[in-house]
């Protein structure tokens, strides 16, 4: 009797492949003639790039989303970032909920590694939760845009106000509305409000949602003292994303407040506007209100470290995230100090999550090296705009200083890989390639002190 073949598969390498094979069929779609406005195929790497840019939530585009696709390839586009924003294994759960099929053990911990959670507990619920939040969200903020783009652009700016909803909460910052992003928007104050609300609601994380409506459910009775019952991982997250956004707003403002290419001719309240976008759309979004070539070098630094950062975790963000780089800078304090405990709001943060967070930032900045070194081997553009768009693919941001479209192949393809294993994660990557178990009884190695530092 011949045995079935069979690919035991683990829920890293699962989750992997599923976006690999969603790229794979954006790309079918979006290469058909009838995905591009002219009726023309667009050469499949273009497809393929913009089918791995939408699904990987990142939004660095070879050619322009509004003048290169039709409706039905910008349909395709949306759906992909939809997927990719809120993961395939969701919305196949998220079907399987609406169709009342059981959700097995199997599935459960494919959710648990899709939203990297530490139990595998009321998933359904969290499924639920994250689907009905999201659309809600992404509907709301489709209204709001709609006040100005209907007036605008006449019953296409519903389409508009839908595509830039869903793209601006997913944090893919891919638009339809011109080819320079928002910069034709950099005054107007709704859409530079609703953006900014979609990309922080999106990127701060859905545990950190729930958190919060739990805590303000108590407002009343213990007034402002219930934000002190927030969870470790909520304080952490809120606070870091608070901090970087002023510290990016008040950077940006003062590098950029005399550029007569960014904000020089603006009013003061302009450029505290443009400042702040600019410091929210670094946190992996991918719009623009000001051209990022003609941002001055101090400013794009500090662009390519938010970008590096990236929103928090079990969001629609990327980056090494809020939380890791908290617990890092906490850790290695610790270490100076010469204390044995890292320590924040007065918990103790264990051994393994510093570990995993060494972990994060290490294999990102591998990725992101070997990137950097491979696209600056094929192309004679500026080193400053080679590490600009590779941290943006590395943390599927998608804002980029006019070299994307000037790609060649190789180009290309090395910028699609990136953008890839920036979305599937530094941890996904080497658990999907270290499935073997450690053995617990195994006699370890001894250990000897050396110099560090």
């Amino acid at each position: 009797m011949k045995k079935r073949f069979r690919i035991d598969l683990s829920t890293t390498q699962t989750i992997m492949l599923s976006f690999l094979l969603a790229i794979l069929a954006g790309s079918f779609f979006l290469a058909l003639p009838g995905s591009s406005a002219d009726g023309q195929a667009v050469p499949y790497v273009d497809a393929l790039f913009t089918a791995a840019t939408s699904i990987c939530v990142t939004g660095l585009v070879t050619l322009p989303t509004v003048t290169t696709w039709s409706v039905f390839g910008q349909i395709v586009i949306l759906i992909l970032i939809q997927i990719g924003g809120l993961g395939i294994i969701t919305i196949m759960s998220g079907l399987m909920i609406s169709l009342h099929r059981r959700i097995g053990m199997r599935d459960r911990q494919l959710i648990q590694d899709a939203f990297n959670l530490n139990t595998l507990s009321g998933m359904v619920k969290f499924i639920k939760k994250v689907l009905l939040g999201t659309f809600m969200v992404e509907g709301v903020g489709a209204l709001l845009y709609m006040t100005v783009f209907i007036p605008q652009y006449g019953l296409h700016g519903i389409w508009i106000s839908l595509f830039n909803a869903v793209s601006a909460f997913c944090n893919a910052g891919m638009d339809i509305l011109s080819e320079n992003s928002l910069c034709e928007y950099v005054h107007n104050p709704l859409v530079n409000t609703v953006t900014a609300l979609l990309i922080i609601m999106g990127g701060i994380g859905y545990i950190v949602w729930w958190d919060v409506v739990r805590v303000c459910k108590n407002l009343k009775k213990q007034g402002l003292k219930c934000f002190r019952t927030l969870t470790l991982h909520s304080k952490i997250a809120l606070f870091i994303t608070a901090l970087l956004l002023l510290s990016g707003t008040a950077a940006f403002f003062v590098f950029e407040y005399d550029n007569p290419l960014t904000l020089g001719s603006y009013s003061l309240p302009e450029k505290i506007q443009a400042a702040f976008f600019q410091s929210v759309t670094t946190r992996t979004a991918g719009f623009a209100t000001v051209p990022q070539q003609n941002l001055t070098n101090a400013s794009a630094f500090i662009s390519i470290l938010l970008m590096f950062i990236g929103g928090s975790p079990v969001g629609t963000a990327g980056g090494i995230k809020t939380v890791t780089i908290a617990v890092l800078f906490v850790a290695a304090f610790a270490t100076i100090k010469n204390k044995e405990d890292a320590v924040l709001f007065q918990r103790r943060i264990s051994k393994q999550a510093i570990n995993k967070a060494v972990a994060v930032v290490c294999t990102s900045f591998l990725i992101l090296f070997a990137s950097t070194v491979l696209l600056a081997a094929i192309t004679d553009a500026a080193a400053l705009d080679i590490v600009y768009e590779t941290v943006s693919a590395t943390a599927t941001v998608g804002l980029t200083r006019d070299l994307t479209p000037k790609l060649n192949m190789m180009g290309k393809i090395i910028i699609i890989i990136t953008m890839y294993l920036g979305r599937v994660g530094p941890i996904s990557l080497m658990v999907a390639f270290h499935t073997r178990k450690e053995d617990r009884n195994m006699i370890k190695n001894p250990t000897e002190e050396i110099s560090v530092g």
